[in-house]
């Protein structure tokens, strides 16, 4: 089985990339490393790639990528995926910061790449009002929960964070509680990508940010139980929900087994569990009373 350290880049399709490289750029505070007519690439001020945007008919999820270690034998995870009736092949290039990549496809149609070395994207010294420090993690409806979780923790090595009941699970591939985010809908497309920001107040001052370009939040801020990070959630005009979130639960010793401990946790200590299907989405902050409509 391959270890993957973290999520690098997610690859997005718009109908109208000027206005979602504006959006990426100035809006979130994105750098654009590299564009052309069809595709601009676009990373943090930290120096990680995170979102790359292709021209398409419609805004949908098409890739994913992944950086493991270092030293990670390809052609053995090749022959490995080959037993299990899944086909890959190495492409070179699939970014600036990424020369080389091991690509197969997982069960929900979205081409996984996983890359080992990476060159970091230099920062312009340009002043942003929001500062992502990375993709933080991509949420996907999809047909079968039970079946992608199982592909994903067999495959791609990700543990269950947690469940709630049995329709949306929270999995991780490092220390933060939840890398990829799968919810049964009878509908498969992309719920929502989120980005790291540093903390509260710089959430707080996003938030403000994001109105003054007229874009209303659509949920929060608030701090969720599940996983217990701050989120505000807003969408761009390829009306794609994107969170900004801080402070998420991290688990920094899978041998201990429970996330570190924060003084918000409802449990002492805090285990994955499956958490009940009347569990609010919220501890504060809207949704934290009642059911509302219109939930991200």
């Amino acid at each position: 089985m391959i270890e993957i350290n973290r999520v690098g880049h997610a690859t997005l399709t718009t109908p109208d990339l000027d206005r979602q490289v504006d959006y990426y750029s100035d809006v979130l505070g994105l750098i654009v490393t590299e564009r052309d007519k069809n595709r601009a690439y676009l990373a943090t001020r930290t120096g990680l790639e995170a979102i790359l945007l292709e021209k398409g008919e419609r805004a949908e999820l098409t890739r994913l990528a992944f950086q493991v270690d270092p030293d990670t034998d390809f052609a053995a995870f090749a022959r490995e995926l080959s037993e299990l009736g899944i086909a890959s092949e190495q492409r070179n290039g699939i970014s600036p910061g990424a020369a080389r990549a091991l690509t197969f496809t997982d069960l929900n149609g979205t081409v996984i790449e996983l890359y080992s070395d990476y060159v970091f994207a230099k920062d312009d010294g340009q002043q942003t009002a929001i500062t992502p420090l990375k993709l933080g993690h991509v949420a996907r409806r999809v047909g079968d929960v039970q079946k992608v979780t199982k592909f994903y923790e067999e495959v791609l090595g990700f543990r269950v964070s947690d469940w709630r009941d049995d329709t949306f699970v929270f999995m991780r591939c490092g220390v933060d509680h939840h890398t990829v985010n799968f919810v049964i809908d009878p509908k498969p497309q992309l719920h929502h990508i989120a980005f790291e920001v540093k903390d509260w107040p710089e959430l707080h001052r996003a938030s403000d940010h994001l109105a003054k370009h007229n874009i209303q939040l659509v949920w929060g801020p608030g701090r969720h139980i599940i996983g217990h990070n701050i989120a505000a959630y807003h969408r761009n005009a390829d009306q794609v929900r994107v969170e900004l979130f801080c402070e998420m639960d991290q688990m920094k010793d899978e041998a201990l087994g429970y996330f570190d401990p924060r003084p918000w946790h409802q449990d002492r200590p805090q285990y994955p569990k499956t958490w009940p299907r009347e569990t609010l989405r919220n501890y504060w902050g809207f949704g934290s009373h009642g059911t509302f409509p219109g939930y991200p």
